[in-house]
């Protein structure tokens, strides 16, 4: 399901007490191996680097519970349970297959004992929604007291927000694959030198972009307003609005340089405009892999060069 250009959802559940300070911050320059648009509005701080993909797991057996207390009650969380939580916040949604692959090594019978544990702890939440009438979804979030723990561990980098609860039962499906497009083009940053260091949603940039849009006067000057905004967003104006990426990864290149680039995931759902729109951005475009050849002929019929990964 595409969504709205730059329309206004306000996030509740969103932890913003950090994001005044980013501004205040050197901003990364563009994404060059993809000539990504612009600057973007904060720079990550030294020593808040993301975990590394690959980096395993302890074996459960030398994972030792530690104890973390929060609003007067006291929790024993293990690594592989902390990392859980971290990813989880992260992207608001993931399903326990993507988390058993990627943060699990393939371990699913960990990963479930683990997932029992912090739902009998009320803090994740294990869902199974409906995504069509012959398909259902499992999914994780965290729940309200999950998400004030986490960021009370102090698990995640400084200045990466962090969600809980499910907003859009029927975006789940799209937002939940968002963990695995980060995770592919995560590899492909830490397979030049570089690795991520915070992950930006489109809530994030959307709550951001229509704060200002709201202040622009309805005048001559407006579109000149307009484009001041999306540049320092490090987006840019197409056909008069700020298309925005599902997901932006900041990261650190080779020669530790700030960088970003801005992905999306469209699927056969999106119409020809809105492939384009997405393209001309310069937004990174992934889709699943059966959807793949109709989006390129969309490309391709519309004189648009771009490369569309298979998620």
């Amino acid at each position: 399901m595409s969504r709205d250009t730059y329309s206004y959802d306000p996030q509740e559940a969103r932890d913003t007490s950090l994001r005044r300070r980013s501004r205040q911050r050197q901003t990364p320059t563009r994404d060059d191996r993809n000539e990504r648009a612009g600057d973007s509005n904060s720079e990550p701080s030294a020593g808040t680097a993301r975990e590394p993909i690959c980096r395993p797991l302890e074996p459960e057996r030398l994972d030792s519970p530690r104890a973390y207390s929060d609003r007067g009650q006291s929790y024993l969380l293990r690594e592989s349970e902390l990392r859980t939580l971290a990813e989880v916040g992260t992207f608001r949604v993931v399903t326990p297959n993507d988390l058993a692959k990627y943060v699990y090594g393939g371990d699913n019978a960990r990963m479930e004992r683990d997932i029992r544990r912090l739902k009998q702890a009320s803090i994740v939440t294990d869902e199974t929604i409906e995504v069509s009438r012959k398909k259902t979804l499992r999914v994780l979030t965290l729940t309200k007291r999950g998400h004030h723990l986490l960021r009370k561990t102090g698990r995640l980098p400084e200045e990466q927000s962090s969600y809980h609860g499910l907003v859009k039962p029927k975006e789940a499906q799209h937002d939940a694959a968002l963990y695995r497009l980060y995770q592919k083009e995560a590899a492909r940053i830490e397979s030049a030198g570089g690795h991520p260091v915070r992950v930006v949603l489109d809530y994030e940039l959307k709550r951001d972009v229509n704060r200002e849009l709201a202040r622009v006067p309805k005048n001559q000057d407006a579109e000149e307003e307009r484009q001041g905004i999306a540049e320092r967003h490090g987006l840019h104006v197409i056909d008069g609005k700020i298309p925005l990426p599902d997901l932006r990864i900041e990261y650190e290149n080779a020669d530790l340089e700030p960088r970003h680039v801005d992905l999306d995931l469209i699927t056969r759902d999106y119409r020809p405009r809105e492939v384009s729109e997405k393209a001309r951005a310069g937004f990174g475009l992934y889709s699943p892999t059966e959807d793949a050849p109709r989006l390129s002929r969309i490309l391709n019929d519309r004189d648009l060069t771009a490369t569309i990964l298979s998620l």
